[in-house]
């Protein structure tokens, strides 16, 4: 067997991940033909078919897949040899692949990397929006550095750095804004527009109200917070948002937010990375100024109209 290369395995994995030549080719940059020569080659190094190809798709093989599991974890330890590198030098620079939930990525990205680019110059930033599982699933594979999510995500794998706690508040059609501030048991009885399977916040709201996700329920369920809010002006029903999403969604809606009784529901927002990364100290830092930032933003709310419990 002739010996392959680095390059090769990384063609490898994006053609394993994207399962296309085209798109593959794409995110590593050079040409599908040449992409599909390197494949070749690579094939021909192991003597084994890494991939079944037909006319409409591709798949990996047995061997393949197999052999696709040590080369993600090759891949990421060679990564994290840079890591070391750059966890050696006085300052954090060079790329920085971070994930975000959509439920914090609009209303903290332009505060948070206004902030870091002031401290750390050098920083290239490479923001990934998606939800927390397929941001998981990114972070082991060593496709992201780290994340900012709501925490708890119990994967052992990971550190979690909990950040800031905020509150969760009530949107309301705005002719609603004498009535009291339904309870939890009141709560459930309205319309309850939420935001759809897979999102963490869908989870919070459901937990605070005690409805078990699998229940029907006669409501919406939207992809993100802008279309829930807009649907309340609209008089659809009601919602939760968190706080730091105050400022932007309620501005062109004719909505009334309202805090909860205590003790108000909250989520908890926090950074994570894998354990073995040798940038934890540097992480731990960017985590500082992530909860800075967020701190800000939340504080922003202030110059809302908000109906108290």
């Amino acid at each position: 067997m002739r010996n392959f290369t680095l390059k090769q395995l990384r063609y490898f994995d994006a053609l394993a991940r994207h399962g296309h030549f085209g798109r593959a080719a794409e995110a590593c940059a050079i040409s599908q033909p040449a992409l599909s020569v390197q494949i070749k080659e690579l094939e021909g190094s192991l003597g084994m078919m890494l991939f079944e190809r037909s006319a409409r798709q591709i798949r990996l093989t047995g061997f393949g897949e197999e052999f696709a599991l040590r080369v993600r974890n090759i891949l990421r330890s060679v990564d994290e040899l840079g890591d070391l590198a750059r966890a050696s030098r006085d300052r954090f620079t060079g790329r920085l692949r971070i994930g975000v939930i959509p439920t914090i990525a609009p209303y903290l990205l332009p505060t948070l990397i206004g902030n870091l680019n002031r401290i750390n110059p050098g920083l290239d930033f490479h923001v990934r929006e998606t939800l927390t599982q397929r941001l998981i699933e990114e972070l082991s594979d060593g496709r992201l550095d780290a994340a900012i999510v709501a925490l708890p995500v119990s994967e052992p794998s990971l550190t979690e750095m909990p950040l800031v706690t905020e509150n969760l508040v009530l949107v309301r059609p705005q002719a609603d804004s004498s009535k009291p501030v339904p309870g939890k048991e009141e709560l459930r009885e309205m319309r309850l527009l939420l935001l759809e399977e897979g999102h963490c916040f869908r989870d919070q709201a459901l937990s605070f109200c005690n409805i078990r996700s699998a229940l029907p329920r006669d409501g919406l369920d939207g992809s993100s917070l802008s279309t829930l809010v807009q649907m309340v002006g609209a008089g659809v029903g009601v919602t939760l948002i968190p706080e730091m999403a105050m400022p932007v969604e309620t501005r062109s809606a004719s909505v009334n937010v309202a805090h909860f009784p205590d003790p108000q529901p909250t989520r908890t927002v926090g950074m994570i990375w894998r354990r073995t990364s040798p940038l934890t100290e540097q992480f731990s830092q960017i985590a500082e100024v992530v909860r800075e930032s967020v701190d800000s933003v939340c504080k922003a709310h202030s110059a809302r109209s908000v109906t108290p419990a």
